[in-house]
């Protein structure tokens, strides 16, 4: 077995090498192994939609897969008509809910089935001097208003109209009509068109304070909805990503980047484990005598692929409970690929814009999709026979 970098790193830290004479360092090298159709790299830009854009991302796969074309639907229809919602709920609820622009993917399905879609074209959502999207301020106005419509002792006739107005000033009124490829649609009827079933998309998630094989409310501040989940064991909801990706369904993933094994410059997830197992005496002696920190940038080096850790259910439970892992982000799993050592990685593709070192893709290990996956999006149809079968669906 191959020694973890730590082994070369500890020599360098413990005894003194120089900063001027670093280790050969490999980087990381990739190999796709299976890569699904998918539309173009989007940027979110400075707004917390990243569950619009990927749920987005997901279905203009499905799109694809069932030999539509390519096309990029719009991520501020979306919002806009979750933000009313939210606020509503917000309302009715005194103010005891998160009102933020953060949201799930339930928002985007179920969205659809209410609201309908159109396409990006037809309602890119930017009236407020921006080319890409920024909530710095609406977040703030949205906030403010819905504190002083509940501050009263009872609601007005006119408060929704209201909130309707601060979002047609800052998204654009919506149209209940539009022309597109030369034939008049609704967003509803435009929605018919599309060779999608918004009823075929399930959510999975995977913890231990639910029974397994029951669909329960996940527990997250953005969860506004109170939308639920399936819960299967870890091994079955690793099994319905790979067996998704296998039968060419792409996944539709919630998880935690404030990971510290997330590198946004190296565009890279891991879960490293120092191998002690791998180091002689003198090795494992120096590793002991680091300091937290000193481990922690030894492994974290990102200079070249290692051991990770082996994730159980027991640890995503406690990540979970502890706060470490949160609904953080959200993104689109369309491949699989390998590194030079033959680890196993998932492609992903993010909302960030187009950017190096993969162009908007990023590459997260086995390890850290099983440790760090709040909840993945799947259609039903993708999910294995027998999994499918201890579900009831």
């Amino acid at each position: 077995m191959k020694r973890f970098l730590v082994a070369a790193l500890l020599t360098a830290m413990v005894s003194g090498v120089s900063a001027q004479e670093p280790q050969q360092e490999e980087g990381y090298r990739f190999t796709d192994v299976k890569t699904l159709p998918v539309t173009s790299v989007k940027d979110q830009n400075r707004s917390g939609t990243c569950w619009a854009y990927s749920a987005l991302a997901f279905l203009e796969s499905e799109i694809l897969r069932e030999g539509g074309k390519p096309i990029d639907l719009s991520a501020m229809w979306i919002v806009r008509n979750a933000y009313f919602d939210k606020a509503v709920k917000y309302a009715r609820m005194h103010g005891s809910l998160n009102l933020a622009v953060g949201g799930g993917f339930r928002d985007v399905t179920d969205g659809i089935a209410k609201y309908g879609i159109v396409p990006e074209e037809v309602y890119p959502g930017l009236c407020y001097g921006t080319k890409l999207p920024d909530f710095t301020e609406i977040d703030r106005v949205i906030k403010a208003y819905m504190d002083a419509v509940i501050a009263g002792n009872k609601l007005t006739t006119a408060w929704q109209r209201g909130l309707n107005g601060i979002l047609d000033a800052y998204l654009g009124p919506k149209p209940e009509t539009f022309v597109w490829e030369g034939k008049e649609y609704t967003p509803e009827s435009f929605a018919a068109s599309l060779p999608l079933e918004m009823s075929d998309y399930v959510e999975i998630s995977s913890y231990t304070h639910h029974p397994f094989y029951e669909e329960f409310v996940l527990e997250v501040p953005d969860n506004w909805m109170w939308g639920k989940v399936w819960n299967l064991p870890l091994e079955e909801m690793m099994a319905v990503v790979d067996n998704s990706l296998d039968k060419g369904y792409t996944v539709l993933w919630g998880t935690d980047v404030s990971e510290k094994g997330f590198s946004r410059t190296k565009a890279i997830g891991i879960i490293p484990e120092a191998d002690l197992s791998s180091m002689s005496g003198t090795d494992a002696e120096r590793w002991g005598k680091l300091s937290d920190k000193e481990k922690e940038e030894a492994l974290y080096k990102f200079d070249k692929p290692g051991k990770e850790r082996t994730i159980t259910q027991e640890m995503r439970q406690e990540a979970f409970d502890n706060y470490e892992t949160t609904d953080d982000h959200g993104m689109q799993i369309m491949g699989t690929a390998v590194d030079q050592a033959g680890n196993a990685y998932y492609k992903v593709k993010n909302s960030w814009g187009v950017r190096p070192p993969y162009g908007g893709y990023y590459y997260f290990s086995r390890p850290f999709v099983a440790y760090k996956t709040m909840s993945i999006m799947v259609n039903k149809n993708a999910i294995p026979k027998e999994i499918r079968k201890k579900m009831g669906l």
